[in-house]
């Protein structure tokens, strides 16, 4: 008559897994969205990174090679890195962190000193 605790067990861990992980992120991490997988579009909820595009005509755009690479032309300055984005309609978000510039395609020299730690643009602190 022990065999019912031994069972309970296992099904309790494997329920407190589950649900772990299916809260395991934020809201402001996870979007609607389209992901290519197999040579097709599939639509659901994830985290942006995997579901790229917001709807299935610029996933179908991107499968088809249709869709702009926003990176075309290196935008980013003073050897900030381009990365594609499907979220608004530049294409592209400039990664500054560590080039010592900041703005939206690296334009701007880091500031030299902490005059206002507010406005302090993280993309110059160095840790």
């Amino acid at each position: 008559m022990h065999l019912v605790p031994v069972l309970v067990l296992p099904v309790l861990c494997t329920l407190v897994l589950f649900v772990h992980l299916t809260t395991a992120f934020e809201d402001n991490q996870t979007r609607q969205g389209c992901r290519i997988a197999d040579n097709t579009c599939i639509c659901g909820k994830g985290l942006y990174s995997e579901y790229r595009y917001s709807n299935r005509e610029e996933c179908m755009k991107a499968l088809k090679g249709k869709l702009q690479n926003g990176c075309d032309g290196d935008p980013c300055y003073h050897g900030g890195r381009c990365t594609q984005t499907f979220q608004d309609n530049k294409g592209y978000k400039c990664r500054c962190a560590g080039t010592g510039y900041y703005g939206k395609k690296c334009q701007f020299p880091c500031p030299s000193n902490f005059e206002s730690v507010a406005s302090f643009p993280y993309e110059c602190i160095i840790i």
